[in-house]
C-alpha cells in the first residue's frame, strides 16, 4: 500500500520558494542550508502544533496563539522545540495584523533548534504562499517526468546497440553523472562506465554487492560497519507512488527531544523516524532472503546496488555525487534491462542442455538429443555479425540470444551462432547482420550452419541487415542426389584440392560475378578474389562469362 503521508510529488527546495520575487519572503533565522526542502504548507495558531504536523512543512503563523508575556519565559524556546521534534522544515511568520515585527524571542529560539524563520510580508497572504509551493511541485514533477522518460528511450536504445551492457551502463552512468559497474557471479567487475569514485567508495560498493547477492557468504562480525556509514537494505523497491526524493522513515535519524537545542544538528528532508543501523547489514540466517536493493553513503557518495534477474548472481553497482528525484526509477529502468541481457533465456532448463551436452560427446545422435531442448521438432541456425568494427563478447552474444529467444548461443570469434527454434524465426535487429538458415531436422543442424554461414556472408556483400536460406523446388532437384553429387565431384575436382576456390567460386556467382561484394562476404581484398577466380578458370578449362558454364557450376556447387 503506498504511504498515505508521503505526498506523489517531489519536495520543493526552501531556497526556490524564498527566490519568488512575487512572495518577497525572508529568511531571518536558521541555517542556510541548500538541502532544506518543503513537503506541503500548513497554516496553525495552535500553541502546540505538534499532533497536527507529519513532518516536512513550512508551518505558516500569525502568532495569534502568542501570549502577551511570552517573551520573558519558555514559550517560544518551547513552541519552536515541538515543530522541529515534529520534523518541519521551516516556519513562516506573518507580519501584521498581529504583530507589527516577527518577535524576537522567537529569532533567538530559531536560531538555537536550526529551525529556519521566514517573515512573510503583509501582502503576502499565506494561501499565495500555499499555491507558490504546489507551483513548483508541479513544475518538478513534469521536470522529473521528463527526465525519467528521456532516460527510459536513451536506456532502450543502448539496449539495442551490438554492445548492449557497456551501452547501458555508459548511458545510465551519464544520466546519473556518476559510476555504473556490472558485477558478475564471483563478485568480479565485468563492466564498468562513468567516472571512478574515491578509493573508500569503490571498495564499499563492492561490499554493498554482496549485500545483495543471492549466494553471498555469511558477512563477519563486525563487517556491516566498516565504512562508517548509514546504510539501507530493502526486499523490495518503493512503494508505489512514493516519491523517489522521500527515503523510507526508518532511514532517518531522530530528531531533538523538547526543549533540546539543535543548532549543530542535521536536518532530515522528512518527519523523522527510528534510527536506523550503520552499515550494510545482510542477513546471516541462511533461510532469510537477500535484499533485492541497498544503499549507502561514503565520503560525499551516494551508493547503491540491485540484484539482477532471477538469482544468477549478477549486481548492478551505482556510485553518483548526489541523488536527485527520478534517480531511484532510472536505475530501476537499467537494472530491468540488463536483467534481462544478462539473464538465461530458457528453451530448456539448464540441466536438460547439459544433459543435451553430454549425450551428444557421448555419441547420441541431434535427433534423439533436440527434444531435451525444447519443444520445437524443426529448428533454425542464426549466424550474425555486428553491423561495424568489433568483434562482439560474451555479453553482447548472450544478448543476442535474450533477443531471438534462445539461450543456444556460440560466441566463436567474430560470428555469433544461435540455434534458435524454427517458430521462432528471427526479424532484423538493430546493430546486426544476420544470415539465417531453412527450417531443418535436428539431423540436417550442419547443413543448416553452412546455409546460415552463406546467409551471412551474402547478406554483409549486400548491406542487407538479414537474408535467409530459402530453398524451393527447381530443376535440379529432377537429378537424384546422388547422381548429382557424383557429377559435382567429377567437374569440380580440379578446384576441390584448394579450399578457398570453391567457396570463392560459390560466392562470386551467387553475387552475379561482383568483385567488391565477393571481397566483403569473403573478408578479403577484392585483387585476391580476381586471382582466385582466374586460378578456378584455369584450373577448370572453361570461360565463366560463358551464362550456360556459371549454370552448370552452380549446379555443382549446390551438391558439394
Amino acid at each position: 500500500m503506498p504511504d498515505s503521508t508521503v505526498p506523489p510529488t517531489p519536495p520543493v527546495p526552501l531556497s526556490a520558494l524564498l527566490a519568488r520575487e512575487d512572495l518577497a519572503l525572508r529568511r531571518i533565522a536558521g541555517p542556510d542550508d541548500p538541502g532544506t526542502v518543503v513537503h506541503w504548507v500548513h497554516t496553525s495558531e495552535m500553541a502546540d502544533p505538534y499532533p497536527y504536523l507529519l513532518g516536512g512543512e513550512l508551518l505558516l503563523t500569525a502568532g495569534v496563539h502568542i501570549p502577551e508575556a511570552a517573551g520573558s519565559g519558555t514559550y517560544f524556546d518551547d513552541y519552536v522545540s515541538r515543530i522541529v521534534a515534529a520534523g518541519g522544515a521551516a516556519l513562516g511568520f506573518g507580519v501584521a495584523p498581529v504583530h507589527d515585527t516577527v518577535p524576537r524571542a522567537l529569532v533567538a529560539a530559531c536560531e538555537r533548534y536550526g529551525l529556519p524563520l521566514l517573515e512573510v510580508p503583509p501582502q503576502t497572504t499565506f494561501s499565495g504562499v500555499a499555491r507558490a509551493v504546489w507551483q513548483l511541485m508541479a513544475q518538478a514533477r513534469l521536470s522529473e517526468l521528463r527526465r525519467v522518460t528521456e532516460a527510459q528511450q536513451s536506456l532502450a536504445s543502448a539496449a539495442s546497440r551490438p554492445d548492449p551492457v557497456p551501452s547501458v551502463l555508459r548511458q545510465l552512468a551519464q544520466r546519473l553523472g556518476g559510476r555504473a559497474v556490472l558485477y558478475g557471479p564471483e563478485g568480479a567487475e565485468i563492466a564498468g562506465a562513468g567516472r571512478e569514485p574515491g578509493g573508500e567508495a569503490r571498495a564499499a560498493l563492492a561490499r554493498l554487492a554482496e549485500v545483495v547477492r543471492p549466494d553471498r557468504p555469511a558477512p563477519p562480525a563486525g563487517a556491516a560497519s566498516q565504512t562508517g556509514s548509514a546504510s539501507r537494505a530493502h526486499s523490495t523497491g518503493p512503494r508505489p507512488g512514493e516519491s523517489e526524493a522521500a527515503p523510507s522513515r526508518s532511514a532517518l535519524p531522530v530528531g531533538p527531544r523538547p526543549g533540546e537545542p539543535a543548532a549543530a544538528r542535521s536536518r532530515p528532508a522528512h518527519r523523522p523516524g527510528p534510527a536506523s543501523p550503520a552499515g550494510p547489514q545482510p542477513p546471516t540466517d541462511p533461510s532469510r532472503p537477500a535484499p533485492t536493493s541497498a544503499t549507502d553513503t561514503v565520503s560525499g557518495t551516494h551508493l547503491a546496488a540491485y540484484a539482477l534477474g532471477a538469482g544468477h548472481g549478477f549486481v548492478l553497482g551505482v556510485a553518483a555525487p548526489g541523488r536527485a528525484p527520478g534517480d531511484h526509477t532510472i536505475v530501476s529502468v537499467a537494472a530491468v534491462l540488463l536483467s534481462l541481457l544478462t539473464g538465461e533465456q530458457q528453451s530448456g532448463t539448464g540441466a536438460a542442455r547439459s544433459s543435451a551436452l553430454v549425450r551428444l560427446l557421448l555419441g547420441a545422435a541431434p535427433e534423439d538429443v533436440a527434444p531435451l531442448l525444447g519443444d520445437g521438432r524443426r529448428w533454425v541456425v542464426v549466424h550474425a555479425r555486428p553491423d561495424g568494427e568489433g568483434v562482439p563478447d560474451a555479453v553482447a552474444a548472450s544478448a543476442l540470444g535474450a533477443a531471438l529467444g534462445s539461450a543456444l548461443v556460440d560466441p566463436a570469434g567474430d560470428v555469433v551462432r544461435v540455434l534458435v527454434p524454427a517458430d521462432g524465426a528471427p526479424d532484423p535487429l538493430p546493430g546486426w547482420i544476420l544470415g539465417v538458415s531453412a527450417a531443418v531436422d535436428p539431423g540436417d543442424w550442419p547443413a543448416a550452419d553452412t546455409q546460415a554461414a552463406r546467409a551471412l556472408a551474402r547478406a554483409r556483400a549486400t548491406r542487407a541487415p538479414l537474408l535467409r536460406h530459402g530453398p524451393r523446388p527447381a530443376l535440379a532437384d529432377l537429378v537424384p542426389s546422388g547422381e548429382a553429387a557424383a557429377h559435382a565431384r567429377t567437374l569440380l575436382a580440379p578446384v576441390t584440392a584448394h579450399p578457398a576456390l570453391p567457396e570463392t567460386l560459390r560466392t562470386w556467382l551467387s553475387l552475379h560475378g561482383s568483385w567488391d561484394r565477393t571481397a566483403v562476404a569473403l573478408s578479403v581484398h577484392r585483387n585476391t578474389v580476381r586471382q582466385r577466380i582466374a586460378r578456378c578458370a584455369a584450373l577448370l578449362e572453361t570461360d565463366l562469362d560463358d551464362p550456360d558454364v556459371r549454370m552448370e557450376l552452380w549446379f555443382a556447387l549446390r551438391h558439394i
